[in-house]
């Protein structure tokens, strides 16, 4: 399998019997207990994907999460909490999540959202390494590769999620597209959770929006999503 894994977790019991867990499944995984040491471990350790506890001595994993997001922009990053508030979680994502997973978890749902997330990752590699170009959105202009959203030359840094969802409405412009499609496609499943949080980033794409009345993400109530854009 040859996956490797940076795990974050502060916790000896739950991370030895994860990692131990993991190891018997094929992975390769590096178990760190201290926030302040994982960005050094990326000297002599290259993972696939982290597993990245919120709560940690040090460094917290919402800091960690935008330090290892700055450095590699598409590694994907599973964040492990306790927390269940939409508010909490959102500030996870726009942290660098890629996905959470929930504690307790079963080490066979993470090997479910670990291989979902290398999934997604491979599915988003451009052909020939040819780089995503601007995309116009009335007076909009969205840098998908870059997370950026600029209009009369001031720029608005996009979360990864964000980047996420404007890109299949970039791909679906002034066409309807499917609510469960967004939360296979970027999430993996439809849980009720992960509607909530769509629900959020919608609303954030359309503050971004607002000073172009041109530009409408319609809800269709049952159905989706409809994109309107000059």
């Amino acid at each position: 399998m040859n996956i490797r894994i940076l795990y974050i977790e502060d916790e000896p019991f739950l991370g030895r019997i994860v990692k131990e867990t993991m190891e018997s499944q094929g992975f390769k995984v590096l178990l760190i207990a201290d926030g302040a040491l994982v960005m050094n471990a990326f000297d002599n350790f290259t993972p696939d994907i982290c597993i990245l506890d919120v709560m940690l001595p040090h460094v917290d994993g919402f800091t960690l999460g935008n330090q290892i997001r700055s450095k590699y922009p598409k590694l994907p990053i599973i964040f492990v909490t306790a927390k269940v508030e939409t508010d909490d979680l959102i500030k996870g994502f726009d942290s660098g999540g890629t996905d959470y997973i929930k504690k307790p978890f079963s080490t066979r749902e993470l090997i479910v959202r670990i291989e979902n997330q290398l999934s997604i990752l491979q599915s988003t590699v451009q052909p020939n390494n040819k780089k995503k170009e601007k995309v116009q959105f009335g007076n909009f202009f969205f840098i998908p590769d870059k997370y950026v959203l600029e209009l009369n030359g001031d720029v608005k840094k996009l979360s990864h999620r964000e980047a996420e969802v404007l890109t299949l409405f970039a791909q679906h412009r002034n066409q309807t597209i499917d609510r469960k499609t967004i939360l296979i496609d970027i999430w993996g499943d439809d849980s009720y959770y992960n509607s909530r949080t769509l629900d959020v980033y919608i609303r954030k794409l359309r503050n971004y929006f607002a000073s172009d009345p041109r530009i409408e993400i319609i809800t269709l109530k049952g159905k989706g999503y409809h994109f309107i854009v000059p």
